[in-house]
């Protein structure tokens, strides 16, 4: 009774559907040889992003799925779970990193930050020009240093680099210049170097869960928050800060993650099918979210549910976080990637 209980336990509804598959092999012989009933299902991938199926986070890995399958060849399984049911990228991390619920996740290299000090940088205000000088740099592999570090220390490895949407400040009150912006109690994300930029642009700084930011702008605790126009769609925070003002602070990398206890664990043919798929990903997915920022915000905008405002001292925002983009170079020993990023 053990051994069928430890086998049911392994292996459980598998075990079943492949005894009533293999009606000619005795189920007392599948019982002596577990091995053989592994053997017989195929590997499950379970994946996570916070969206549904309109965002090009989920877009970018439907098609890492697609091509996974492509490249491999033989039977594989992707779960991918939508829409939050798995908590937030943040959490998503955590259990790429332990080996556990999730296997392939897009997260914002804002939540890396406690693995590796560097991994935030990549994604930090006025880091990259724009959508161009981005994947310029993702193909000169200058980032690999900072990618490195994350695998090492963290258990998951970067394989593709998604994002490619330019962000901007949404805010429940008009705003067109720094005097106007000053004292603007806007959320950030985790990493210390957005709270640290955006004081020194002026603005009052306040870290809430993505998730949050909605309630928090209508309550009253906070006026504004930034993103690309793929998340204040959505999000639906043109319904709580209509105005959303183009500071063009960023453009997103969301970097394609997957948990190194799992990759390890695949055969050698699917661990690359999934490295080259990463990357191939990746790539499509900053093609989708760059060429669909523009028409998102000009629909929202002709729809009336937001108002497109230019902001008139983008350069000069950027001269006052330069110093400060330095420092935190320095601070976290990438001063010569920063160099190349700009050099490039």
């Amino acid at each position: 009774m053990s051994i069928r209980k430890d086998i049911d336990t392994r292996i459980g509804v598998e075990r079943r559907q492949v005894i009533l598959g293999l009606g000619a092999v005795s189920a007392a012989a599948l019982v002596a040889s577990p091995t053989v009933l592994r053997a017989q299902a195929p590997i499950t991938l379970n994946g996570a992003v916070q969206f549904n199926d309109d965002h090009a986070f989920t877009k970018a890995l439907v098609r890492f799925e697609e091509r996974v399958k492509a490249l491999y060849g033989k039977p594989v399984n992707f779960n991918l779970h939508k829409n939050s049911s798995l908590g937030l990228e943040k959490q998503y991390f955590e259990y790429m990193a332990q080996g556990r619920a999730v296997d392939y996740a897009i997260v914002s290299p804002a939540h890396m930050s406690t693995f590796a000090r560097a991994a935030p940088f990549i994604d930090a205000p006025f880091v990259f020009r724009d959508v161009a000088h981005m994947g310029n740099v993702i193909k000169a592999k200058v980032l690999k240093p900072i990618e490195d570090e994350v695998e090492r220390r963290a258990g998951v490895r970067l394989i593709g680099h998604a994002g490619g949407g330019t962000r901007n400040i949404f805010a429940n009150k008009p705003f067109k210049n720094l005097a106007e912006m000053r004292g603007l109690k806007i959320r950030v994300q985790g990493a210390p170097i957005w709270s640290r930029t955006f004081a020194a642009a002026g603005m009052s700084p306040t870290v809430i869960a993505y998730n949050e930011v909605y309630n928090a702008i209508q309550n009253g605790v906070i006026q504004a928050g930034e993103n690309e126009a793929a998340g204040v769609e959505a999000m639906k925070f043109f319904e709580v800060a209509p105005n959303l003002v183009l500071t063009q602070h960023a453009v997103s990398i969301r970097p394609i993650c997957f948990s190194m206890k799992m990759l390890t664990s695949l055969p050698k043919d699917l661990q690359d099918a999934i490295v080259t798929a990463g990357a191939e990903a990746g790539e499509f997915g900053r093609q989708v979210e760059s060429s669909e920022d523009s028409a998102k915000l000009e629909t929202l905008e002709k729809a009336g549910r937001l108002k497109r405002i230019v902001f008139e001292e983008r350069d000069a925002m950027k001269k006052l976080t330069d110093p400060v983009m330095a420092a935190y170079a320095r601070e976290i020993g990438a001063e010569a990637i920063f160099g190349q990023v700009s050099g490039v």
